[in-house]
């Protein structure tokens, strides 16, 4: 698989990967508040294609604040079924995450399980509030750099960039 920027003329597929991946209704839940009407953070946004130019997976962030520090919003993230096990999702996020912590970012945020994403250093963010219905557990974060979320506290909020 060889990673590259996700370009325009991939939207469709990748929104088709992330519909095929994740329960229907995803754009109701609270992390898309966050993304109306804001711009990716399109350096950091990967796609994965096989020999055949077919798609893999997908990532993407956005940017928001907690207490007016800024921070990625991590996802969404998805591998298509068929190459699920074969490590591409954390690949995914090593490189994008090697990308963001070069262009400066120093924390990152995301709403996920926790078992799955402690294995690549996430962990939970006691006192980061995403909108509701999250539930709190779920709300992880990663420290680009040491010590990055030390003392950031509150609720998540929109940036435009």
């Amino acid at each position: 698989m060889r990673l590259r920027s996700e370009q325009a003329e991939d939207r469709w597929e990748v929104e088709a990967l992330y519909d095929l991946c994740f329960a229907p209704g995803r754009e109701a839940l609270s992390s898309y508040r966050l993304r109306d009407g804001v711009e990716k953070v399109a350096n950091l946004c990967l796609v994965a294609r096989d020999e055949l130019d077919i798609l893999g997976g997908a990532i993407r962030y956005w940017p928001v604040t907690v207490s007016g520090k800024r921070v990625l919003l991590l996802g969404p993230i998805a591998v298509h079924p068929t190459r699920q096990g074969e490590g591409l999702g954390g690949h995914l996020m090593r490189e994008s995450l090697k990308k963001a912590k070069a262009s400066g970012w120093k924390r990152v945020l995301l709403v996920g399980d926790a078992p799955y994403y402690n294995r690549h250093g996430f962990t939970r963010l006691d006192g980061v509030v995403m909108p509701p219905p999250t539930n709190p557990e779920r709300v992880l974060g990663l420290a680009l750099d040491d010590g990055a979320w030390d003392c950031v506290v509150g609720t998540v909020e929109k940036l435009d960039l």
